[in-house]
Parts: structure tokens; C-alpha cells; sequence
């Protein structure tokens, strides 16, 4: 708009002071200040509102003048509310550098005008918006981060009315404005995220136009600096980390100025993006030294030293886990020449990441303190990814009841948009390791992951999950399953009856090899042992409690008929 329609608005209490024949600038936005120098807040083509506070004498005046100048502002509105009549120094001041002034009348706020002319300018103001959003690149590429997305989505809200979120390409929410609100319900982020990427994966040109209900959508992808122009392959490589800026607009009738605007906040939050990466890396060479250490079958003693090492990283401020789990990821594509470990390696970072603070939504046991993604190392090697996953001593206390990482809670919010990502060529297969509680346990651990992952990878569907329970029943009967994997079925089965049997003399294991024997009659059993039937009972009913077990399953009496034999 042009200064000369501010005259004609007589809600706003102006009173033209100086500068008649300047009044066909245009009016790109508003900034109110009592700063002296405020330069570094301008960007030009500005109507700056003051309150004079800054004004100690007649001799600020000029500077204060010349410096608004300089940064091509349109004008300068003085409030009356604190000193009555405008200064005369500063009408003089205004004159000599041609900067028009305004009087704002006593009873007229400043959010008035400000709320009046951005209502005006709304569909200008993405030229001054980009203005903003260019120095908020340069701070954040040349410096200290700028704030993070959300700083850029309240740069949305305030300057362009626009209602906007950062998504993960699992449908987690990332980012959003203030002006825009409660947070999206998880559902809405998910059916979001898995529209991008089904658009991204049929090569649909963004932005993406997403009716949910009576809203709608226009979806950005945020893609990595230098990653232009994609081809099919690179699609597939990328397709499952991207993030994505989701507005609630629809950008089809949008002006290429608004367009580029949009697609220039993309690059910023991808910059964002990067930092975040970057300081994952540290937390990947952990990982990554551990997985060596384990794969070569280095000594636990050098095992356990480079998890000393881990530990306070992962774990800042908290001391070392009693407890890790390993958490094995492949990604598959149909004719795909390239290694899909770091893809599997971005999406299982992901997934491990819990949506919401003290929710176990996801099968992540719960840590005080900083947030999942700063205690989540994954290495990846060839098409693998294999996460290190701290616990908390609550979580890893052998009660009998299920702890740590859940395979199938893993999934659970993310299948349906990984499903579209994924379309018709592609497979996520993940497995889930036991607790272990020293260094010897985690080359057990992580070939369990794996022959957790090969369970999965049997089963139909394009996204898929298995945890160390379903081991008993599917792997453990095929000759090809390494000691270490046996060792660790066999422990976590029958250690707590050997632990109680030490303590208490109570002779479980004796007892469940009779019980197994004779076919779980419970007559010829306590004749066999010499036992009252009430004593046997009693004997079974603590082996189930220990191991969360139950005898009277057939399953059950399977897998403690193998441990058995194995041990």
C-alpha cells in the first residue's frame, strides 16, 4: 500500500507532519521500536512506530533519523501518548533527509496500525518476508543457529497469515508456528507425511495439494542442499528421509513470487535439517566403533570400555545404561545397485525418536531428561543399519514382564506413510533384540536383531518388525542359528530358575525337566519327584511367574523343551 492511504483511514489517528511529496512510497511492513539503532531489525520499505523512548534530547534526533534513512525505510510515525507534540527536532531531522512523519494521536494504539496495514499489504508482503527470511539464511549459515524452524514458521504466521508445520517423513511432528496453533493430531501428520511421500514416489511436481476433511494442504518437500533435480533412483534413496513443510493454504492459484518465497523456507529449514545431522555424528562413530569391536569378537573387557566411553554421551548427565538393546534395520528396493544402509540408518534414527515427551507410543522406554534423539547411536553398514539403544535401569530389572524396545509399538504409527513411501518396490524390515546387561551379551544381542529382522523379512507386507519373543518359535528350530543367538535364548529362558534354584535351594530346573517328561501330568510328575501334587504346583506356578511363561501352552512347553536341550 502507499503511505498516501494511511491518511485516508481516519481510524488510525495520523497526522501528516512532514513529507507531503513523499507520500507515494509504498508501505511493505511495519516495525514498532524505541531502540536508537534498530537497523539490524529493518529491511526496508518499512513505517516504523515509535514511542520516543530513545529520545534523551534534541541532539538524538538526527542520528536516529539517518539511521532509518540508510536502512530505506518508508516513513516514521512518533507517538503522542509520552511527550504530547511531536519534538520539533525530529520534524526538522524528518525534513532535511526527506523521510515523511507521521503523528499517531494519543488514543490510537500502535497495534492498530500495525494490524491494519499488514491486513492491507497481505498479498505485497511475501517480497519483505523473503527480505527476512534471506538475513535469517545468512545468520544461520554464517553463525550460531537462527532459532530452528519454528523461527521461520512464526515468520510465516505474523507476516503471511499462513498456518504451518515441519514434518518428518514418519508423520512426526517437528516444528510449528505459533499462529498456528494446537499441535496437528498424530493421525493428520501421518495421512500428511504418507500423501508426500506416495506424491514424491509417483514423481508429482510439489507443491502437493492435500484435502483432509474440510482443510487443505499444500505439502513442500524439505530436501538436503544440492539435491535438485532427482532421478528415479536418487528418489528412492531419499524419498524416506525427507522432511516436509506442510501449510494449511491451497497453493494452486499462488504468484510465483509467494511460490519462490515458500520454496526459499524450505532451503532454510533444510539448513536446520543439516545441523541436526551433524550433530548425530558424533553418536554415529560411537555406534560404529561398537559394532566393529562386536563383529571382530574383540574382548568384552575392550567392548565394555568403549561403552564406558558411550554412555555419557548418550546419556548426559545420567551416568552409564545397566541395560542396552540392539535394534537391527535393512531397507530393500527391487533392482537398487546402491547400499540402502544410510537410508535404513536416517529412518531408524527416526522412528526410534519418540513423537510425544513421557509417551511410550512408540515402544521407547522412558529416560528423564533430554530428548530420545539425543541418546539414539546407529551405525550402518553395507544395507544395514543397527541402532545401540541405552535403557533405564526400571526398564531392565527381570521381573518376567516384557521391557525395552517393542518391536510392533516401533511400527505402529508410522506403517501407513513408510507403506506409501515405500510403494510397490520396496521393504522395511526391522528386529529387536532382548536386554543384555554387560558388553558379553551384545554380540548375542545384535545377532539376535538380526535373525529377529530375517522373521520379519518372512512375512508379508512392506513393513514389518519382529522382536526377540517370536525367536522361540520361528528360528530357533533351524540348524543355521549361531551358538551366540542359542546362548542368549537359553539364558534369558532358564536363568532365573538357575538364579532362584541358587538362592533357595528349590530345585525349578529338576522339576520342569520331570513336568516336561511326563507330558505335564501333574499325577505321574509328583509321584516321580516323591512330591504332594499341592508342592508341584506350587514349583510350576513359580517357574511361570519367573518367566512370564505358561505351561499349560504348548508353545511355551516348546520353547523350555529346547532351552533344555541347549544348555
Amino acid at each position: 500500500m502507499r503511505l498516501r492511504a494511511l491518511l485516508d483511514t481516519d481510524a488510525l489517528g495520523l497526522k501528516l507532519l512532514g513529507g507531503e511529496d513523499e507520500l507515494d512510497r509504498a508501505v511493505r511492513g511495519v516495525m514498532t521500536t524505541d531502540l536508537r539503532d534498530p537497523s539490524r531489525y529493518l529491511s526496508g520499505g518499512e513505517l516504523v512506530l515509535t514511542g520516543l523512548a530513545w529520545r534523551r534530547d534534541a541532539a538524538d534526533s538526527e542520528p536516529f533519523v539517518r539511521i532509518l534513512v540508510q536502512a530505506g525505510v518508508a516513513a516514521l510515525a512518533a507517538g503522542e501518548a509520552e511527550l504530547g507534540d511531536v519534538p520539533e527536532d525530529l520534524v526538522v531531522a524528518c525534513a532535511r533527509h526527506r523521510l515523511p512523519l507521521f503523528a499517531v494521536h494519543e488514543s490510537v494504539a500502535f497495534a492498530t496500525i500495525t494490524e491494519h496495514v499488514v491486513r492491507q499489504v497481505s498479498g505485497e508482503r511475501a517480497g519483505d518476508l523473503a527480505a527476512v527470511v534471506d538475513r535469517h539464511r545468512r545468520m544461520m549459515t554464517s553463525g550460531p543457529a537462527g532459532g530452528g524452524p519454528d523461527v521461520v514458521l512464526d515468520l510465516l504466521g505474523s507476516d503471511l497469515d499462513l498456518r504451518a508445520w515441519v514434518l518428518s517423513p514418519t508423520g512426526r511432528l517437528i516444528a510449528g508456528s505459533k499462529a498456528a496453533g494446537p499441535a496437528l493430531p498424530a493421525e493428520t501428520c501421518a495421512r500428511l507425511a504418507a500423501e508426500q511421500l506416495s506424491a514424491t514416489r509417483t514423481g508429482r511436481r510439489g507443491p502437493h495439494r492435500v484435502i483432509l476433511g474440510s482443510t487443505t494442504y499444500s505439502l513442500f518437500p524439505v530436501r538436503s542442499a544440492g539435491r535438485s533435480g532427482q532421478s528415479a533412483r536418487d528418489v528412492r534413496e531419499t524419498v524416506l528421509s525427507d522432511w516436509l513443510l506442510a501449510v494449511e493454504a491451497d497453493a494452486g492459484d499462488w504468484a510465483e513470487e509467494r511460490l519462490d518465497l515458500l520454496h526459499g523456507v524450505t532451503q532454510l529449514i533444510a539448513v536446520e535439517r543439516d545441523r541436526r545431522d551433524a550433530a548425530r555424528t558424533v553418536r554415529r562413530r560411537l555406534a560404529q566403533e561398537v559394532l566393529e569391536l562386536v563383529q571382530t569378537g574383540a574382548a568384552p573387557t575392550e567392548i565394555a570400555a568403549r561403552l564406558r566411553v558411550a554412555a555419557p554421551v548418550l546419556l548426559p548427565g545420567l551416568g552409564s545404561a545397566p541395560h542396552w538393546q540392539v535394534v537391527v534395520a535393512r531397507v530393500d528396493w527391487d533392482g537398487a545397485e546402491t547400499e540402502t544402509g544410510p537410508v535404513a540408518q536416517a529412518l531408524l534414527e527416526e522412528i526410534l525418536v519418540d513423537p510425544a515427551p513421557g509417551s511410550s507410543s512408540r515402544g521407547y522406554p522412558q529416560w528423564p531428561g533430554p530428548e530420545h534423539s539425543d541418546r539414539i547411536a546407529v551405525a550402518h553398514t553395507g544395507d544395514e543399519a543397527i541402532a545401540l539403544v541405552p535403557l533405564p535401569a526400571v526398564s531392565a530389572e527381570h521381573d518376567g514382564s516384557q521391557t525395552g524396545v517393542l518391536a510392533d509399538a516401533l511400527l505402529e504409527s508410522v506403517r501407513s506413510p513408510l507403506t506409501a513411501g515405500l510403494d510397490d518396490d520396496g521393504r522395511l524390515t526391522l528386529g529387536v533384540s532382548a536386554a543384555v546387561h554387560s558388553a558379553e551379551g551384545l554380540r548375542g544381542a545384535l545377532e539376535e536383531a538380526r535373525h529377529a529382522r530375517r522373521v520379519a523379512a518372512a512375512r508379508p507386507g512392506r513393513v514389518c518388525a519382529a522382536g526377540h519373543q517370536e525367536l522361540a518359535s520361528h528360528v530357533l528350530l533351524l540348524p543355521f542359528v549361531p551358538d551366540d543367538v542359542r546362548r542368549a535364548f537359553t539364558a534369558r529362558l532358564l536363568d532365573p530358575l538357575r538364579d532362584y534354584d541358587r538362592r533357595h535351594r528349590a530345585e525349578l530346573i529338576p522339576t520342569l525337566e520331570a513336568f516336561l517328561d511326563c507330558d505335564g501330568s501333574w499325577t505321574r510328575c509328583a509321584t516321580r519327584l516323591h512330591l504332594h501334587v499341592n508342592t508341584l504346583r506350587y514349583r510350576v506356578g513359580r517357574i511361570e511367574q519367573l518367566t512370564s511363561r505358561d505351561l499349560s501352552r504348548l508353545e511355551d512347553k516348546l520353547d523350555f523343551f529346547l532351552a533344555l536341550r541347549m544348555s
